[in-house]
């Protein structure tokens, strides 16, 4: 699972939740973007209600939490999945849509790429994947100076 996207490979991963790395850290981005703690604080692994969900319901209570709570709005969102295999580019405007409908901004301001490391470390090797994600959150409520 990768972006919400069930994609076929004959390896998988493994996590506590559905393992969606690139949501996962889509998550991280938009917490620490917003001054919270990282997802593990909030769904920990050791907490049984989080076991086998969907990182999209996950992304979902995180959006709450950046835009509900604290007042934030989602400008944009630029993400990178690097893994040697399955081909991604296939699967990227759906992981897009996914990632749109839950945030509730458009399609044109979520970036999902994928690229390889070479041959190189544990992802080039084949062994796992990994997801880097930064967010731009803009304040939803109006500062002093503009008052």
């Amino acid at each position: 699972m990768l972006g919400g996207v069930d994609i076929p490979f004959e390896k998988g991963l493994t996590g506590h939740s559905d393992a969606d790395v690139l949501v996962h850290a889509i998550m991280d981005a938009l917490l620490g973007a917003a001054g919270l703690f990282d997802i593990g604080h909030y769904f920990s692994p050791s907490d049984s209600r989080w076991a086998g969900i969907s990182s999209l319901v996950l992304l979902e209570k995180v959006k709450g939490m950046v835009c509900g709570e604290r007042f934030f709005r989602i400008e944009n969102i630029d993400s990178v999945i690097v893994a040697e295999n399955p081909r991604l580019s296939p699967y990227i405007d759906q992981m897009r849509k996914n990632l749109s409908e839950v945030l509730k901004i458009p399609c044109s301001s979520i970036m999902v790429k994928a690229t390889t490391n070479e041959g190189l470390g544990p992802e080039g090797l084949g062994e796992g994947i990994s997801a880097h994600a930064v967010v731009l959150l803009e304040s939803a409520v109006a500062s002093p100076k503009s008052r």
